[in-house]
């Protein structure tokens, strides 16, 4: 017998020629549930020319899915406004100590309630979110990888940030840990950095500057915590390997490339042995400024396509949107392909409508077709991938929060203040010459995206984490169980269609 079939490519002399294999890990003990556990895997994996190996070898292609929202939440994921650490004061002054240590994330016991009588287990949203089951789930799809976004305030308390926090690495371990025993990889991605790595939301800076770049003692923090991670997980061959920062947003262009030569060298002192999976520089799409390549490194894109997004033109499949979608994706991998190393896609997919969109099924229908010409280019170029993500509230989730569940239920959208943006952008471009207003970075964004940042995003969605709190207001501990237990695959919907094509690629078929 054999653990689900991880994806191995064997080389013939011919490199035309692909030979689908097993997994190397035998069943070599009982785990969970009586079922019979993968063999751990004899070394890390390694990076040999432009490919990942194993101990033997053989080439692995690494596919699966982010846990984002999970040990790092956002917003739109888990349907708050703002930033994760902006939400996380508010609902902490809305619950109180003892309320938000059960809801969040300590590990610890909770004494029975006056409110309740009963004395029930903390941390339920994170416990929650991922279990065993659903690395079960995911190794059912022939998935192989997991890649595990991380807040560093897991770690690194801003007030006293030359202490490690070891809960941490609890946090952490479990979700390592159930993936291992489906046989499936992981890889440890830090999501967020003191003062914001990119201007994005998704950095929990609260700010629209990437000030991470600008401090040199934020730097020295995060790779000394790099470090403490790497020797905790140095003899984890289940653990791929570490994504040391996500989408790096460095307006020199210069500074990223300096921080890797020295995160690579710190964590080489004490693991020499686990790849690093590095990100371009803007958003994980520009390496123009990469000069030279580092050893045991994957170098990392993220090829997200604007047909897959409601402002984007419609996917229909047309000649020029697949020639679209492949002079994208070249100029994203030319410094990979140059260099001859390999090429992981960390981060790629659309988003879908909802049942009660117009036209919703045809939307989700070329969505979905969109998603499928993007894995037939990535299998031309036998690369890795992770898509993003695995759970959310319904927008791009291959499992999603109930519409009926309890959480789903606690709030409203953002229907009131949708409209309200048109006329300051309009403004903006008819006051400021377009030399001027185009030449804030990133460039990407253009004047709507940098308005919706500091406006929408970040002055806004401050204030409304206070709105989004007070749902919470008087709940009792048994309704916060409730809330976090929205996130429980069992109660979550399976997005069949998106599961089916990753289904299918993972067993090398594409209809």
């Amino acid at each position: 017998m054999v653990s689900h079939a991880m994806r191995v490519h064997q080389r013939c002399h011919d490199r035309s020629t692909v030979v689908w294999i097993p997994s190397p890990f035998t069943h070599c003990s009982l785990g969970t549930e009586g079922k019979m556990a993968p063999k751990t895997p004899m070394r890390c994996l390694r990076v040999e020319g432009t490919d990942i190996v194993d101990a033997d070898g053989k080439q692995v292609i690494l596919k699966g899915c982010a846990t984002g929202g999970h040990t790092n939440m956002e917003n739109f994921i888990t349907g708050y406004p703002g930033h994760e650490n902006e939400m996380r004061k508010a609902m902490l002054e809305v619950l109180g100590q003892e309320k938000y240590d059960f809801f969040f994330d300590k590990v610890c016991s909770v004494a029975p309630s006056s409110t309740t009588g009963h004395g029930l287990t903390p941390v339920k949203f994170l416990e929650y979110f991922f279990t065993p089951s659903d690395a079960r789930f995911l190794a059912s799809l022939g998935l192989n990888c997991i890649r595990i976004p991380i807040n560093y305030h897991h770690f690194l308390d801003d007030h006293n940030p030359g202490i490690i926090k070891q809960e941490g690495f609890k946090l952490i371990d479990r979700i390592v840990d159930a993936c291992a025993a489906e046989g499936l990889y992981t890889i440890i991605d830090m999501h967020t950095f003191p003062g914001g790595q990119n201007q994005g939301w998704h950095s929990d800076a609260g700010i629209h500057k990437a000030l991470f770049w600008d401090f040199k003692v934020f730097q020295n923090s995060m790779t000394d915590l790099w470090v403490e991670i790497a020797k905790h997980y140095k003899n984890n061959t289940w653990v791929a390997g570490y994504n040391p920062m996500n989408e790096p947003a460095d307006p020199d262009h210069t500074a990223l490339q300096a921080w890797y030569k020295r995160v690579e060298k710190a964590i080489r002192e004490v693991d020499p042995d686990h790849i690093l999976f590095l990100d371009g520089n803007t958003y994980a799409m520009d390496f123009t400024g990469f000069k030279e390549v580092l050893p045991n490194c994957v170098y990392a894109i993220h090829d997200y396509a604007s047909f897959g997004f409601p402002a984007g033109e419609p996917y229909v499949g047309s000649p020029e949107q697949k020639e679209s979608l492949q002079k994208t994706y070249e100029r994203k991998v030319q410094f990979m392909k140059e260099k001859g190393v390999p090429i992981w896609n960390g981060e790629f997919g659309p988003v879908y409508a909802s049942p009660g969109d117009e036209n919703y099924e045809k939307v989700n229908q070329q969505r979905y077709d969109l998603l499928g010409q993007q894995l037939k280019i990535y299998k031309k170029d036998e690369i890795s991938w992770s898509i993003w993500l695995y759970k959310d509230i319904g927008f791009q989730g291959m499992v999603h929060a109930s519409a009926d569940s309890a959480y789903i239920k606690l709030g409203r959208d953002d229907s009131a203040v949708k409209h309200i943006y048109e006329p300051v952008i309009a403004h903006f471009k008819e006051a400021i010459l377009p030399e001027h207003i185009n030449k804030r970075y990133p460039q990407v964004w253009k004047i709507e995206g940098h308005i919706h940042r500091v406006l929408r995003e970040t002055l806004m969605s401050e204030i409304l984490c206070w709105e989004y709190a007070s749902y919470f207001e008087g709940k009792t501990l048994e309704e916060l169980d409730e809330l976090a237990g929205s996130f429980k695959l069992e109660n979550c919907v399976k997005r069949e269609g998106l599961n089916e094509i990753l289904r299918r690629d993972a067993e090398g078929r594409t209809a």
